[in-house]
């Protein structure tokens, strides 16, 4: 069986320039694909996580080899926090869940939420003041969370945001990729109190959702009511399973969304024809109520504008398995609870698959123009086989929305300043996306 290469000597300076420079560990990890190919291995003290980068990889770790390759490390901070949420859980486990809370995030109840996703953004963005510069980061997270509780929780987040912002925003740092890779077990001190204050919320409205559910008898269709409601052989959820889900869709849900919108905003700032012509199409296609799901279709060309954004910064940039037995990938052997990585940020920039990787080019993606597409698990923004991003048609029509609805209020203009990649839970523009709001006449 083939050995893996690993860094030494020149190439290995090569990668820690790249990562000084850019500030980034997905720098160094581009690095290392370039002097060692698409299959290599990290060798740090207690991290040595063997990476795979390419189509075939991704069809296999993801596919071929998903009993094989599980999500779950006990040692992990992302387990300590969400406990038996989604996105932790294995094999039965995670598909017995997912198939619960999945009808409340497919297509038909993501179209009902339009209306939902519009007000919220309209919420938010009443607050920006005219001519005001605003950072886009920070109001997109807004949105998200406004969005998400409002959709997903059917509760009024708007009384909660100002407490709850600082633990909610120490959740997704708390199992953002730091040194406890190297330290599994290191002391994370500063997060209980936030992290029990975000507890006790969670708690609070599964506790008043059954009350309203012994009183009337009656669930809403949201996943706060499925859960609660839910019931096998005379069995339902105890509420520390259902916090499980709760605090995953807050993490999991609203980060990405977040990393999606700012991102977005930020490539049209830094594209005027393309902003130019996303603004056109919705001032064109949307007015002043909510758009209908035909309308939405309509806005090709801001579809383009949300893949191209996807595929240049995923909001998961880097997947992360755990090898449950010893097995192989492509032929190289992987021992048993051998960390396995994919970059799905270095799939979607491979020059073999795409033309011009490193630019901004939303045409790539025109469905009217006949040309080669790049492989199967060449593009996988929201993952893919059966684990594939449960929240992915709800991120795209949530995107397409809140976009369609700023491109239509307000002229934008992106302020100086360099923004780099930070790889935190979601791959995020630091130090932030500071843009100039107008609002347009016909808003």
């Amino acid at each position: 069986m083939p050995s893996f290469p690993t860094l030494s000597g020149l190439p290995g300076l090569a990668v820690l320039r790249a990562m000084a420079r850019d500030r980034s560990i997905l720098a160094g990890l581009a690095a290392m694909n370039k002097h060692l190919g698409n299959a290599f291995q990290i060798t740090l003290p207690g991290f040595k996580p063997i990476v795979f980068v390419g189509p075939e990889s991704n069809r296999h770790i993801l596919v071929n080899g998903r009993e094989d390759l599980v999500w779950r490390t006990e040692s992990d901070p992302v387990v300590k926090l969400l406990r038996h949420g989604l996105l932790v859980e294995d094999g039965e486990s995670h598909d017995c869940m997912r198939a619960v809370m999945e009808p409340t995030l497919n297509r038909t109840a993501v179209n009902g939420h339009i209306g939902a996703f519009w007000e919220c953004t309209a919420d938010i963005s009443a607050g920006w003041a005219e001519d005001a510069t605003v950072d886009m980061l920070v109001e997109m997270r807004k949105v998200a969370l406004l969005i998400l509780t409002e959709t997903v929780f059917a509760v009024d987040f708007r009384p909660e945001m100002e407490r709850l912002w600082k633990p909610v925003i120490r959740s997704v740092e708390f199992i953002a990729p730091g040194a406890w890779l190297l330290w599994p077990d290191m002391p994370r001190p500063g997060y209980k109190q936030d992290l029990a204050e975000l507890d006790e919320y969670l708690y609070r409205i599964i506790g008043e959702r059954r009350a309203v559910y012994a009183q009337t008898g009656k669930l809403g269709d949201d996943l706060l009511s499925v859960l609660v409601g839910y019931e096998k052989d005379g069995k339902g959820m105890d509420d520390d399973l259902i916090r499980d889900q709760l605090l995953t869709m807050i993490v999991a849900g609203h980060d990405t969304s977040t990393a999606l919108l700012a991102w977005a905003l930020y490539m049209l700032g830094s594209h005027p024809d393309a902003l130019a012509e996303a603004q056109a199409e919705a001032r064109a296609v949307l007015s002043d109520e909510p758009p209908t799901p035909e309308q939405l279709k309509e806005l090709t060309y801001l579809d383009m504008v949300i893949k191209e954004t996807l595929r240049l910064y995923p909001p998961l940039p880097v997947g992360n398995r755990r090898a449950a037995q010893d097995t192989e990938v492509l032929g190289y052997p992987i021992p048993q609870d051998n960390r396995v990585m994919f970059p799905i940020y270095l799939t979607h920039r491979d020059p073999e698959l795409w033309d011009d990787p490193e630019s901004f080019c939303p045409a790539r993606f025109d469905r009217t123009q006949t040309k080669s597409n790049p492989p199967a698990f060449a593009y996988i923004p929201f993952g893919g086989g059966p684990r594939n991003c449960i929240g992915a048609t709800y991120a795209q029509v949530e995107a397409k929305v809140v976009l369609g609805k700023i491109l239509r209020d307000y002229d934008l203009e992106l302020m100086p300043g360099a923004i780099h990649p930070h790889m935190g839970t979601t791959l995020e523009p630091r130090p932030g996306v500071k843009m100039r709001v107008r609002r347009t006449k016909n808003s």
